[in-house]
């Protein structure tokens, strides 16, 4: 008897309160940022450590032996080519271009007194005073002597030239190295260590270097890697400093060789230097845009990996549904280019994918105001039934 009175007084008050007309609260979908999938261009840097060089570092050595008798330049010195750098101790080799000079002057005499000689002969030949033996052995003299004479101007022009080389020019026009090497100072074409450097840094090469699949990525890219050359952007250069250089450089060539034991290929990027900013043997990074025309991009916050393959959530009807996509190795760390998976027009979960799951009801972030007067009209309609 008392159960039934109080189950009657539990149907009472639900009685009750459904003529108040106090439904329960409905739980709402949570909201979501989504995005809207489109085409773009894209510039993706790329960084590659590099070194730099002068256009020609040239190692300067004596070609003859000496003492150093002078030292014409300081180091850093910018210089022109054929400028002294170096002058080597003379006196020996003015010495010998001397004795090479009275040599010389020996067998043009000696050429002249056999040539009479051999004039003398003919006309005694002619007139059957002499034998043709002794006729052959003055024109045999003769051509003694006039070997002698080119044998000894042969040594001439060699003394000159040894007296030459004891003045050490500049080979093209630069900026001179470091000077190990000063005035007493012994040395000759064998030295272990140049004399010093010259480094044309009107222009700086920059050397980099990368990967095997990167070059076939840029020649698959470009077609070719003529092509490549040709087509390619221009490259950046920041500093060791982090600075970016204020000027921009080309690719000038591609190695065709890939080196076994790194796998790498070595290219080179040409700058100009009219500031003498840049140093021969100074380090930075190449910077190397890759360009995307009408592409795919989408946030990184976007994505979910799992197995090391990238995914997204796009909505399908009103839920999210998980979609492998196919991305390019190469990003800026904030963005992936999309190669496959996705079309224009698609709809994806823009943030807050790590905590979603397949099949979890996504409502667009700004839809809620004309989802409420919905869900306020369906009350009411229960109300008046």
């Amino acid at each position: 008897m008392k159960r039934n009175f109080v189950k009657a007084a539990l149907a009472i008050c639900s009685l009750a309160v459904v003529s108040c007309g106090q439904a329960p609260t409905a739980m709402r979908p949570a909201e979501y940022a989504v995005l809207t999938i489109g085409t773009t261009d894209r510039e993706i840097p790329s960084h590659y450590s590099a070194t730099i060089r002068g256009r020609q570092d040239i190692d300067i050595f004596p070609q003859v032996s000496g003492t150093i008798s002078e030292v014409c330049v300081v180091e850093g010195q910018q210089v022109e080519k054929g400028q002294p750098l170096f002058i080597i101790d003379q006196v020996p080799y003015k010495a010998a271009l001397q004795m090479a000079e009275a040599n010389v002057s020996a067998a043009k005499a000696g050429v002249a007194t056999a040539r009479l000689t051999y004039d003398s002969k003919k006309e005694l030949f002619a007139n059957k005073v002499v034998s043709q033996f002794d006729l052959s052995t003055s024109k045999n003299q003769l051509l003694t002597a006039q070997a002698q004479l080119a044998q000894a101007e042969a040594q001439r022009v060699n003394a000159a030239n040894n007296l030459s080389y004891t003045v050490v020019k500049a080979p093209s026009n630069g900026v001179v190295g470091t000077l190990p090497y000063r005035v007493g100072a012994l040395v000759s074409a064998a030295l272990p260590q140049p004399l010093t450097t010259v480094s044309d840094n009107s222009d700086m090469y920059v050397y980099f270097s990368m990967t095997e699949n990167q070059l076939l990525a840029l020649t698959r890219t470009y077609g070719s890697i003529a092509n490549t050359l040709k087509n390619m952007a221009d490259v950046r250069l920041r500093l060791n400093d982090g600075s970016l250089y204020d000027r921009s450089g080309r690719i000038e060539t591609i190695s065709g060789v890939i080196d076994p034991s790194t796998g790498t290929v070595s290219l080179r990027a040409v700058f100009a230097n009219e500031g003498g900013l840049l140093h021969s043997g100074g380090s930075g990074s190449i910077i190397l845009p890759t360009v995307y025309r009408d592409c795919i991009v989408v946030p990184q916050r976007a994505t979910f990996e799992v197995q090391d393959k990238v995914y997204v959530y796009k909505v399908v009807d009103g839920v999210a549904t998980s979609q492998l996509i196919d991305v390019e190795k190469i990003s800026d760390g904030k963005e992936y280019i999309v190669r496959s998976g996705l079309t224009p027009g698609d709809v994806i979960v823009a943030e807050g994918v790590g905590l979603m799951r397949e099949g979890t009801p996504v409502v667009a972030k700004g839809s809620q105001a004309s989802a409420a007067p919905q869900a306020a009209e369906s009350a009411t309609e229960k109300e008046e039934e």
